[in-house]
């Protein structure tokens, strides 16, 4: 098996850093801030299966030490997403195709029923506070933010999941979620076809706000369907 290749200048051609945002605020709140960022990157593809990152190198993308970005990537070695490569950093572990498409099946099977079911029992007001987060991801689409695509995204899918009042389903589709791998959201922001995919989260909320359970499991089955293109487009 070929040795781990790293992001160190050393190593010859490096993959190019990944653009994670800089981070404020009290220390204390650094370890979950780092971890989420750091997976919605991982979801994103700015870190790539294979890749080695040293912590202190990611520090300096938030301009924190290298302690919590370290704390950080062992909570998600523990969630399978990492592995720690003694003296080097941690290696971005790869997903099969087997693996994406169970894991958006399983999203499928999980977060259409739910999301229907919404369209006659969600409390338009609570519908209508997850907006900002719609818009925030069509924001992130248009700048080609992918990391911040992929965190408002997150937090509009699951606060939208967690209307049906079953936080264990949302735990579920969070874990689903972080072990998926968007590589090709790079080419589809390229191609400008990203903020079509971001603006049915927009589409989305209409179609709930108007109780019409068709269309809603119409754009919940054509977004899904979006993902598993994204995972495909990796081979492309």
């Amino acid at each position: 098996m070929p040795a781990p290749r790293t992001s160190s200048p050393s190593s010859g051609a490096p993959a190019p850093a990944p653009v994670l945002p800089v981070l404020g605020g009290h220390r204390s709140s650094f370890r979950e801030r780092v971890a989420d960022a750091l997976r919605a990157a991982l979801i994103a593809g700015e870190l790539r299966p294979g890749e080695v990152y040293s912590a202190p190198t990611l520090a300096a993308r938030f301009g924190v030490s290298a302690t919590p970005v370290r704390e950080a990537m062992l909570d998600l070695a523990k969630e399978g997403l990492v592995d720690a490569v003694p003296n080097k950093g941690f290696r971005v572990t790869d997903v099969s195709d087997q693996q994406l498409d169970e894991y958006t099946h399983l999203r499928a099977l999980i977060e259409i029923p739910t999301v229907v079911a919404l369209a006659t029992t969600a409390d338009p007001v609570s519908l209508e506070a997850l907006r900002p987060a719609a818009r925030e991801i069509v924001t992130a689409a248009v700048a080609g933010d992918l990391i911040a695509y992929v965190e408002a995204d997150t937090r509009f899918h699951l606060g939208l999941l967690a209307l049906a009042g079953n936080a264990h389903l949302v735990e579920v589709v969070r874990d689903l979620r972080g072990r998926a791998r968007l590589y090709g959201l790079t080419a589809l922001s390229a191609s400008g076809r990203l903020l079509s995919s971001a603006q049915e989260h927009l589409e989305l909320l209409d179609a709930l706000l108007a109780r019409d359970e068709r269309a809603v499991r119409e754009v919940m089955t054509r977004h899904l369907g979006h993902v598993r293109g994204l995972w495909a487009s990796a081979h492309t």
